[in-house]
């Protein structure tokens, strides 16, 4: 089964190297299967070659939407395989699923998309506004007076978190966890040994997501009152942030990849 893994070599990513993490997983993953690397905008003319196709750090679609908008369109067309397979209820689908989950009353960061609605968000002094169609911080502020045309953006009440953490899972099963201690260093990550609860709220998102394979990372934030709350649900391309874990994780986590890999190509 060859395989076509979709990744940007070249994106500049604050804090990480794409390139790095590629490289190490696609020279591990060649021994159990044929593979060929491409960027995100050749994908769709060279997915026919190959029996799927694996979308890694590929950058913000933003950067390519037209292009990735007709990868997508034509792989659903023609039965392609896409590992993250594209039924993603997540960042895959755009951030609306933040907007759903904060009004099925799931423990998220409260969002809503109209100045209009602010009243439905707890007051505080300052509000994140971003663009509903945005990535990777791309169009973030700060506010004590948030405007914007509705539907167009997300407005969140600016939370004084104690730290950011992410839960990384192949399918179903987790794989490890890792921690910003000092939220002005998002990417300043540490190993983090979560407790059963942080599990727990993790897999409350895996599970509404519904994927049946697929690499996942839950984003979450330590608010003031104890709880995590979700941050993103990125089912697209998360980055893994691989280098920063022991040799023995990182073999872990290939094993897993690697047959959920061959479970979804059987």
């Amino acid at each position: 089964m060859a395989l076509l893994y979709v990744t940007d070599l070249a994106y500049p990513a604050r804090g990480r190297r794409y390139c790095d993490e590629d490289i190490f997983l696609t020279s591990r993953l060649r021994a159990h299967f044929p593979i060929a690397l491409c960027h995100p905008a050749d994908a769709e003319a060279l997915m026919p070659g190959f029996e799927a196709v694996v979308v890694r750090n590929s950058g913000p679609v933003l950067h390519y939407q037209e292009a990735y908008d007709s990868f997508r369109a034509a792989a659903l067309a023609a039965g392609i395989r896409v590992y993250n397979p594209l039924t993603g209820r997540g960042d895959m689908a755009g951030k609306q699923y933040l907007l759903d989950l904060t009004a099925a009353g799931y423990p998220v960061i409260p969002t809503v998309d109209d100045p209009a609605r602010l009243s439905e968000l707890p007051q505080v002094p300052s509000y994140a506004v971003k663009p509903k169609q945005g990535a990777d911080s791309i169009g973030l502020a700060f506010t004590a007076d948030p405007s914007g045309p509705a539907g167009e953006i997300l407005i969140q009440p600016r939370i004084d978190f104690a730290y950011e953490v992410s839960f990384y899972f192949v399918d179903d099963a987790f794989q490890y966890a890792l921690y910003a201690p000092d939220p002005e260093r998002r990417w300043e990550l540490r190993p983090y040994d979560p407790t059963g609860a942080d599990l727990a709220f993790a897999r409350t998102f895996i599970e509404w997501n519904t994927l049946t394979h697929g690499i996942q990372r839950v984003d979450a934030c330590r608010a003031p009152s104890g709880e995590l709350l979700l941050v993103e649900l990125e089912d697209l391309n998360p980055y893994l942030s691989l280098d920063l874990l022991p040799a023995e994780t990182q073999d872990d986590f290939v094993t897993a990849l690697t047959g959920s890999l061959r479970s979804f190509l059987s």
